[in-house]
């Protein structure tokens, strides 16, 4: 049997991987998991091939006699939520932060967080093997609209804050929306709190003009740019369906989401309290976060690489403060139990104004280690072969293998492991000084350089 799901939801590029007969059939199978007469939330983003997908999934679903009802365009986190609140499952079309030329299929189980992977692999099978068609009585359904889903978020979002302590700190922010779903809400919701919000890329274009879906530090100059020109106080950039936010302070620096969901989980236990003193995040984070949060009372829990797989052991446990990511994914579990960009923007701003001072000072506590992130086309195949000579290069440091592996040395780690959403290997590295780090990742591409001869950079 095939495999479709990769570390969140089935992705490929449009018209080639991702075609309306694959929407099809994984609707199909994806309606028979959820069974006859549920209530089914469907969404999408606005990448291109979008609304030619959501009807073929759509007629999946109700070929297998799922009542479907449409939600538009919308962020991933709204759609979840909604389906938290009022529905039996969801799907949500959407390639998040991969290039614009993907597109993909995510599916929600009724929680709002993504089914987990024993499921991802049932429904591949109901897709590999088939399913017959639904009894023509329960064929008569036709799809219902859910246009309040949008307005209920951000309701939700706005009451997990102090609005008052926030709109007397008269806060700026610039949002840079990467022409997508994010526009809909995010400048919304600091509006709501009293927030003044310049918007850069918040006109929606499934071309992606502005920039490179993927919220990086590097692809967020702009908006680092305009917090600076505006005097803002702060910076928000999300990728394509808006679940990631990355942060950028008031002198235009961006952070990575684990120093920033570092900050963020310090800030929840203090404001939310009664809450279990853990925060789970993967093992592409940084070790500094660790040392700063145990000071703090809080155990970080690590896990593999995925959100997927941060809610469901937040949930498997009984609760925590926080789940985080260092791609910029946040999760505020007494709102929701995954990654939500427009409640983290929310969030930034409740505590700058209840802290009364920049955000850059704010993350002066935080110590501070040079990081590069950088990625290399390669074949499963080479992926595996370089993560095994990683291994076998650091053998005599400390090692953790949950995810690819990950070497601890002293002043430095360094993380390599196959991408769970693109053909590429992933490199991730942090060290005291950047001379270090760049020196360690000239020794890491040489040590895997054998496994990848004909890729290129």
């Amino acid at each position: 049997m095939g495999k479709l799901f990769g570390t969140d939801g089935v992705r490929g590029i449009v018209g080639k991987d991702m075609t309306p007969e694959l929407a099809l059939r994984l609707g199909r199978a994806i309606g028979a998991y959820f069974g006859r007469g549920a209530r089914i939330l469907l969404g999408r983003d606005v990448r291109s091939g979008g609304d030619i997908l959501v009807r073929a999934v759509s007629a999946g679903l109700q070929s297998q006699g799922v009542k479907v009802y449409y939600a538009g365009l919308l962020p991933t986190p709204a759609l979840q939520y909604g389906v938290k609140e009022e529905y039996d499952g969801g799907v949500m079309v959407t390639a998040s932060h991969n290039p614009p030329e993907y597109n993909g299929i995510k599916v929600i189980g009724p929680e709002g967080v993504e089914i987990p992977r024993e499921d991802e692999a049932v429904i591949e099978e109901y897709y590999f093997k088939g399913v017959g068609g639904g009894e023509w009585r329960s064929l008569t359904l036709a799809q219902s609209e859910a246009a309040h889903i949008i307005e209920m978020y951000i309701d939700a979002v706005v009451s997990q804050v102090d609005g008052e302590t926030v709109r007397r700190a008269k806060l700026s922010a610039v949002v840079d929306c990467g022409n997508s779903v994010g526009s809909l809400t995010t400048p919304l919701i600091l509006g709501r709190i009293g927030v003044r919000v310049y918007t850069v890329n918040c006109n929606l274009d499934p071309l992606f003009p502005g920039r490179e879906p993927e919220p990086t530090p590097h692809n967020l100059d702009l908006a680092s740019l305009a917090v600076k020109g505006m005097k803002a106080d702060f910076g928000i950039g999300h990728d394509g369906d808006a679940d990631r936010a990355i942060v950028i302070d008031d002198q235009g620096e961006a952070y990575w989401g684990d120093r920033m969901g570092a900050a963020l989980t310090a800030f929840a236990r203090d404001h939310w309290p009664g809450l279990p003193p853990r925060t789970y995040t993967g093992v592409s984070s940084s070790t500094v976060i660790e040392d700063y949060l145990k000071d703090k009372g809080i155990e970080v829990v690590w896990t593999p690489v995925g959100s997927v797989v941060i809610s469901r052991m937040i949930l498997r446990d009984g609760g925590a403060i926080s789940g985080f990511e260092e791609n910029g994914g946040y999760m505020h579990v007494p709102h929701q139990v995954v990654r939500d960009g427009g409640m983290t923007a929310a969030l930034v701003a409740y505590m700058i104004a209840a802290a009364g001072e920049p955000l850059s000072r704010i993350m002066e506590a935080i110590p501070r280690y040079h990081q590069i992130k950088t990625k290399i086309p390669a074949s499963k195949d080479q992926a595996r072969c370089a993560v095994e000579r990683v291994r076998e290069h650091y053998s005599n440091l400390r090692q953790v293998d949950i995810d690819g592996v990950k070497v601890f040395g002293d002043g430095f780690w360094i993380l390599v492991r196959p991408s769970g959403t693109e053909p590429v290997l992933r490199i991730m590295l942090e060290a005291e000084t950047r001379d270090k780090a760049e020196k360690l990742l000239e020794e890491v591409k040489n040590v895997v350089s054998t496994c990848l001869r004909g890729a290129q950079e």
